[in-house]
């Protein structure tokens, strides 16, 4: 748990800007998950503006909750910035497979740039391996097959790091997978932590030199904050208020500690 602990220190050290091209429905929360995680956000999707914000971000996040043209226009031309310079992007593919445009998107994204990490629900994951799942709105509805065989071959077809989020969370860059089990139900009944966790992935990717341990320590502190924030909270109102405090006063301490981390 040492080398996941280092790498949340080096967030807190560096605090690395992470660029968002994100959906309207969480950008704030996602502006103040960055914030609290140590990293700087900056939250920027005009064709005309992004090319100067990619060129000093230290990651980028592309999520495609609530798409306009602007923005998937946006998104590329970020995406090839990002790709001049080498700095992770990360796609959060939210709703795929709910509307053929949602899939088109995210499919066009991943042929088209470099993505670093996919993080999805399982019917996201499902929907762009080609195995049969369900995506109702932006929810996860499930997927047909074995979980860690779909994040290890779409990790292998893509050349990337996946994560396939859930009650465990799964990760592969094709060689190897791990879960991730920490975390809480609570976590669910908040809009919007998807989009979170993705922010905190791209601030972990920027500075860890392995992609995917930066993946493993975001999850794991991201689902540590949560089981944290609910000895203090009584509902989602007050578990929201929490769950920021916690993850700003999150410690390596407790990332040692409490880490449910398990190599397959």
């Amino acid at each position: 748990m040492q080398k996941y602990a280092r790498i949340f220190e080096s967030v807190r050290a560096v605090s690395p800007l992470v660029h968002q091209i994100t959906n309207y429905v969480t950008v704030n929360d996602c502006a103040n998950i960055t914030l609290c995680i140590g990293a700087s956000p900056v939250m920027s999707h005009a064709p005309e503006d992004v090319i100067d914000m990619a060129k000093i971000a230290n990651a980028i996040v592309l999520n495609i909750g609530t798409l306009d043209p602007e923005q998937v226009e946006g998104m590329f031309v970020a995406g090839r910035v990002a790709a001049d310079r080498n700095i992770p992007i990360i796609l959060d593919p939210v709703g795929t497979g709910a509307t053929p445009y949602r899939t088109k998107t995210a499919q066009q994204l991943i042929d088209e740039l470099p993505i670093s990490v996919i993080k999805g629900n399982a019917g996201e994951i499902g929907t762009l391996r080609g195995v049969v799942a369900s995506v109702r709105g932006v929810d996860s509805g499930g997927v047909v097959g074995d979980r860690k065989t779909i994040v290890k071959s779409l990790a292998v077809e893509f050349g990337c790091v996946v994560i396939m989020s859930g009650e465990e969370d799964l990760i592969s860059d094709g060689s190897r997978i791990v879960g991730v089990s920490n975390g809480v139900p609570m976590m669910g009944k908040l809009s919007g932590t998807g989009c979170m966790v993705s922010a905190v992935i791209a601030a972990f990717t920027a500075v860890a030199s392995d992609t995917m341990d930066g993946c493993i320590a975001a999850m794991a502190s991201f689902g540590i904050a949560g089981e944290i924030a609910t000895e203090t909270s009584v509902g989602p109102g007050s578990f929201k208020s929490a769950f920021f405090d916690a993850i700003s006063a999150l410690t390596s301490e407790q990332i040692i500690d409490r880490a449910r981390i398990t190599e397959y």
